[in-house]
């Protein structure tokens, strides 16, 4: 008893394929997004009361919808952003789902993961959202400026086109740095820093990297997460870089299978949660 214990408090079956859910933030409501059997996306906003969660709001998209953040949204508007199997990357205004307040064109392929910072109060300079694809690219938008990101990630021509699972904002803790990690398929893991426009580090893991997460993204880069193929997670310590075998890491094998992603405790970074393909949750400190 004196170990924490992870109690399901709500269970609820849902009649599609479930990608992506987030906490809308300062409320006591979710919202989860995916894929119809038909290929339409689904996008469900759940509110917890009385020891259940109540369906407020569910809408259907004509495309699949695969990953979502809250991240450079105001805490007023808490607008979720989300990208889709069609390439396209829209911002949603929840308490009216008809129209979307900004639509761009993102990636040619599926968009399988989005992050954003500068929202929400958390992180410093102008609200930014990332965008990873199959089609190998990297990009960061501005919904102030139509159409056009402000920052490109992509191989050069003749290179191979890797198919990017995931990624995370970070070391935004001034108006002028900020950083993007990125994770393939293949393995590789790349930082890039958006202030010089530079590829700061990189490595591989051996196996595709599912999920990626900064222990803060308010802060100097401190610690950064990456969960893969084959039931492992790499720890980084990103403060400590040696120029020939860079970041100072250890890794874990858990779960027994694919470890799918990994959420830092917001209240105490050095408290994170995995989840695995096993559907089981792990708890590390």
């Amino acid at each position: 008893m004196d170990k924490p214990q992870i109690i399901s408090h709500v269970h609820k079956s849902v009649n599609f394929t479930l990608f992506e859910s987030r906490w809308i933030p300062c409320s006591a409501k979710f919202v989860i997004l995916g894929n119809q059997p038909k290929g339409t996306g689904v996008l469900q906003v759940y509110e917890v009361a009385h020891g259940d969660v109540n369906l407020l709001t569910d809408v259907e998209k004509p495309k699949a919808l695969k990953c979502a953040t809250f991240g450079a949204s105001s805490l007023q508007q808490r607008f979720v952003a989300t990208g889709d199997f069609d390439g396209t990357m829209a911002i949603w205004d929840l308490e009216a789902t008809n129209k979307a307040v900004y639509s761009v064109k993102a990636h040619k392929e599926i968009i399988n993961c989005i992050d954003g910072v500068g929202g929400l109060g958390i992180g410093e300079g102008a609200p930014e959202i990332a965008t990873g694809s199959r089609d190998g690219s990297v990009r960061v938008w501005d919904s102030r400026q139509k159409d056009k990101p402000v920052a490109q990630m992509e191989p050069s021509e003749g290179e191979a086109k890797r198919d990017c699972w995931s990624l995370a904002f970070g070391h935004a803790y001034n108006a002028y740095d900020r950083c993007l990690c990125t994770g393939y398929d293949n393995g590789d893991v790349k930082l890039f820093d958006l202030r010089n426009m530079s590829l700061r580090w990189e490595t591989n893991l051996k196996n595709g990297v599912c999920g990626l997460e900064f222990d803060r993204k308010d802060i100097q880069m401190n610690k950064l997460v990456a969960t893969c193929l084959e039931s492992k997670f790499h720890l980084f310590d990103m403060r400590t870089q040696n120029q020939k075998t860079g970041f100072a890491s250890l890794s874990e094998k858990s779960h027994k299978s694919t470890v799918w992603s990994v959420r830092h405790l917001p209240q105490n970074r050095d408290v994170f949660m995995t989840t695995g393909g096993n559907g089981s949750l792990h708890l590390w400190k």
